[in-house]
């Protein structure tokens, strides 16, 4: 019978490491923008996107290998999480000429992204 103790421990440790790669990924982007808020979003085998908004309405998101590491990188952080985008959460963010400009140019005719 093999000894999974060991095997058990680098992945926790390497789970530990990522989660708190992440989390000061999260710190910062809610430095730059004046706080964050943010939801957790499966993913399927990519893992779980995080999914962050800004109070001064910037937006971002993160892929953390799997559920548990997003959400032990979101409780490191502090990040007050949604259970869902909704509509109240969706509001605070701010999209520009940029985000306008790629979503249509994503559409078939739509104006090119530059």
């Amino acid at each position: 019978m093999a000894d999974t103790t060991a095997e058990t421990t680098t992945v926790t440790k390497q789970s530990d490491r990522k989660a708190a790669k992440l989390a000061k990924e999260i710190r910062a982007f809610a430095a730059e923008h004046g706080g964050a808020e943010g939801q957790l979003a499966h993913i399927g085998q990519a893992g779980t996107r995080i999914v962050l908004v800004g109070e001064d309405g910037g937006w971002g998101d993160l892929v953390a290998p799997t559920y548990a590491i997003a959400q032990q990188a979101a409780e490191k952080a502090g990040l007050t999480l949604h259970e869902e985008f909704d509509g109240e959460f969706a509001a605070k963010v701010v999209t520009g000429p940029y985000e306008w400009t790629r979503m249509a140019g994503i559409q078939i005719g739509g104006p090119a992204n530059r």
